[in-house]
């Protein structure tokens, strides 16, 4: 049996904020061997836990439990910025992206700060 679509999915962000199980681990309040066995779909987190990782990785839970391939609910934040999604050029679209990647970097940062301080 192949992997479940959380369970990669958990893996490929983890990877892709290139950190490792006993970095993220503490930071649910879970094992490095319990976050190995939802990776390799051995177990299944709780719908909180779920939650929690997509905070964490910025992304939606409905697309960790592979009910969407897109990470973010794209439209929804396009629609609360005046006019909708369709008054919103290109450029401006770019420069949303850049500075909400810029947050996220930022408050990766802050939170592997506390962690260190506690």
């Amino acid at each position: 049996m192949g992997k479940s679509i959380l369970g990669r999915r958990l893996k490929e962000l983890r990877e892709k904020h290139k950190l490792t199980q006993k970095q993220v681990a503490p930071k649910f309040g879970i094992t490095n061997y319990q976050l190995s066995r939802y990776e390799n779909d051995e177990s299944n987190p709780d719908p909180d836990l779920i939650v929690k990782f997509a905070e964490f990785y910025g992304v939606s839970s409905d697309y960790l439990l592979g009910k969407t391939d897109k990470p973010t609910y794209d439209e929804d934040l396009s629609r609360s910025y005046y006019g909708g999604p369709e008054d919103i050029t290109d450029d401006e679209r770019e420069y949303l992206d850049r500075q909400l990647e810029q947050y996220r970097e930022l408050k990766k940062q802050f939170m592997e700060k506390k962690e260190e301080n506690k």
